[in-house]
This record gives C-alpha cells, structure tokens and sequence, in this order.
C-alpha cells in the first residue's frame, strides 16, 4: 500500500465568448454604415450642380452683416443680407466672419459683434454710409419719377384731341416728389365757372395722367386751387369750398382710372392762397389741380449725416418701367361734387 500515488484530477473552467465572442458585430456594422454614407455622400455630390454646391456652402457659413441707414446688426446663418436700393441696385454690405473662440472683431469669445467692431472692417473694407444710400434711394426715385414725366408728356403729344393741352400741363420735381399741376387757360378751362364738374377733355387728361403711376407705390397729395376773383354761392359757398370740391373731383377721376383709393394721402382745398401766377393773382392759371406723387425718401433733418434709428425703412421704387398708358375710352362725365 505503500506505492499508493496521490490521484490528481484537472479541471479545466471555459470561459463563453472570448475572442470569438460577437462584439466584432458591432464594429462591422459601423464600418458599413459609414461606407453607405460615404457612397451616398459620393452620389449626392455627382447629382449636383455647382450652383447648389456654393449656395449648400454659404448656407452652412455664418455671416454677420450691416443691415440698414440704422447701423442695426443682423446676424444670418449663411443668408445674404443686402440694402436694396429704389433701382434693384444694393448698396453697400460689410460682413465679417464669426469666430467661436478669441477675441477682436466678434467680441470676447462669445461669437458675438457689437456694431462698432462689424463697422471698424479691419481688412480695409469701407462701412456703409447712411447718407450714400440715401441719396442712392432719392436718385433711384428721381429717375422712376423722371420716366413717368416723360411718358405722361409722350402720350399727350401724340393724342390729337389733347396735343393742344400741352400748355395746361405743368410737371416738375419738387422736395416733396413729383408734382403734376392741371392749370386753365383764356380758353381752356377744366370746370364750368363756379362749378365742380369736369369738362370730358379734362377728365381724359386726367386719365392718362393716372395711368401713368397707378402702380406707383407713392401715395398722392391732391390739392385745389383758385385765382383771386372772389366766388360766393347761394349757400355761402366760397373760394374755399370750390377748390375742396374740385380736388375731390380730380380724386374720383384718379380713382376711376386705376388709383388706389388708399394711395390717396390727402385731398385739400387752398382756394387763392398758393397762386401759380405770384405776380397776377387773377391770372386763370392760377385755377388748377396740383397734384404730387410724395417722394418715399424723405432728407434727414439739417445737421445729421444718418437717419434716426426709429425711423422706418423706406419703401423702394418698383423696378420694372411706369405702367403703358392707354387713353380711357367712353368716360362718363363727373356728376360734380
């Protein structure tokens, strides 16, 4: 018994999984995924053309950018921020790039800009000027309005039955925009003495007149004017009345022929306050309808270079050419105010 040996037994623990465990599943599927990416991104980029490319690409770089006469600052997320001027033209545009670190020109790490660092254009650029794009807006107008002078005198001329008006027909720029005066003549009058009804050639006239700017946005100024020689109706009617009546009058016809009704800022009767003939009061040219297209580019007050903050954006002229004008045809008579 002495040769007895110990029995030693071995058992050896498997461990489930280990190097062939299913982890490499996960690792696969990614790889597959991005390869399917790729291709797509590979794909997309074959299907496009290199407007979209550069259009994808702005959209995707943030800019920051003056916007207005203001100096307001607008932050856009690859969008073009312009001052489109009254001809379609745009002025001046500053932008600079935002920085999501550091300091300088986008602030103290905030990605954000203050208006006098965008407007300091440290690479030279030049800031806008309030007063460029004003005076770009104001002669942006003043050539629409230019256009429009040119057509209304154009039609005329080439009516028969209304060339002979030609010398009752007053257009000039003033400050407060284009002003069209109807005056009367020895033997041209508009309306019947004392009366607010309008003769059939005047209202023609008007009618091209109105279908010059009718799609103008400007709004109207319409004023009445009568000479010295003093007028008293049987009601106590006077000067005053006549000339009210006979602006409202020149309204309806504006309206008739295509004017907006809410173009119409106002309408008002100066009897012989505001003569066109100063040095002869009794002059019959001084009997007229003045009528102004107000500028939307008012001038900034004496002394500033820079409209107010408050103040709102004007409007810009249209772009396209002052609307054709065609004669009315079969115009009723106005039944007078």
């Amino acid at each position: 018994m002495a040769d007895e040996r110990p029995i030693i037994i071995k058992r050896i623990k498997k461990v489930a999984g280990g190097a062939h465990g299913g982890a490499w599943k996960v690792a696969y599927a990614d790889f597959v995924t991005a390869m399917m990416a790729f291709f797509l991104l590979l794909w997309l980029l074959g299907n496009t053309t290199d407007e979209q490319k550069k259009a994808i690409g702005q959209y995707f770089t943030p800019t920051l950018a003056i916007t207005d006469a203001a100096t307001s600052v607008s932050v856009m997320e690859g969008q073009e921020q312009v001052m489109d001027a009254a001809s379609g033209t745009a002025a001046a545009e500053v932008e600079v790039d935002i920085e999501e670190e550091g300091t300088g020109a986008t602030g103290d790490g905030t990605g954000e800009a203050t208006v006098e660092e965008a407007a300091a254009t440290p690479e030279g650029e030049k800031p806008i000027d309030a007063a460029e794009a004003k005076a770009a807006l104001k002669a942006a107008e003043e050539k629409k309005f230019e256009e429009v002078k040119q057509q209304i005198q154009q039609v005329i001329a080439e009516s028969p039955d209304l060339s002979g008006l030609q010398d009752n027909l007053k257009i000039d720029q003033t400050p407060e925009g284009l002003r069209i005066q109807l005056l009367d003549a020895e033997k041209e009058s508009m309306f019947a003495s004392g009366s607010a009804n309008m003769d059939e050639k005047s209202r023609r006239l008007l009618g091209l007149v109105a279908q010059a700017f009718k799609n103008l946005p400007n709004k109207l100024a319409i004023s009445g004017h009568t000479d010295s020689a003093p007028y008293v109706g049987s009601d106590g009617r006077t000067n005053w009345e006549l000339s009210s009546d006979r602006a409202n009058a020149a309204r309806r016809v504006l309206v008739e022929n295509g004017v907006q009704a809410s173009n119409v800022r106002n309408v008002v009767g100066r009897a012989d306050t505001d003569p066109f003939i100063a040095d002869n009061p009794a002059d019959p040219k001084n009997r007229r309808i003045s009528i102004t297209l107000l500028s939307n580019v008012q001038d900034a007050p004496a002394g500033q270079g820079a409209a107010p903050a408050a103040a709102p954006a004007a409007p810009a002229a249209p772009d396209e050419p002052p609307a054709e004008i065609i004669p009315p045809v079969n115009v009723e008579p106005d039944s007078g105010g």
